[in-house]
């Protein structure tokens, strides 16, 4: 019974260590992004953090209705208000024409 286990684990080892070898073989033969793909990510990010925004606006928003419920049962101290929650707006997709002459801006010598 110790044997089968013993074979068991070194097929498992030397599976493990051939897919390693074949992941990073895939991993570099990958091209280089292309502009385009460049572009899509930075807009997926932007997106990303956006839909963060308005999921802490919305958690904001929730929170102070459940503090006003609280307050207005009698039970709570009335307290000032905290910060007003901060609507992130609709999403607006950032343009690449304005960020690139900012990086590429010559830089001024004086």
């Amino acid at each position: 019974m110790h044997a089968f286990t013993m074979t068991r684990a070194m097929g498992l080892t030397l599976a493990a260590a051939v897919l390693g070898l074949a992941g990073t073989q895939a991993a570099a033969k990958l091209p280089a992004p292309t502009e385009e793909q460049k572009a899509k990510a930075e807009v997926d990010k932007a997106k990303a953090a956006w839909s963060d925004k308005v999921a802490a606006f919305q958690l904001c928003k929730a929170q102070d209705k459940a503090a006003m419920a609280y307050q207005a049962s009698g039970k709570g101290a009335h307290t000032q208000p905290g910060t007003p929650c901060a609507d992130p707006g609709p999403f607006v997709p950032p343009t690449p024409a304005a960020a690139a002459p900012a990086a590429s801006a010559p830089v001024a010598k004086g």
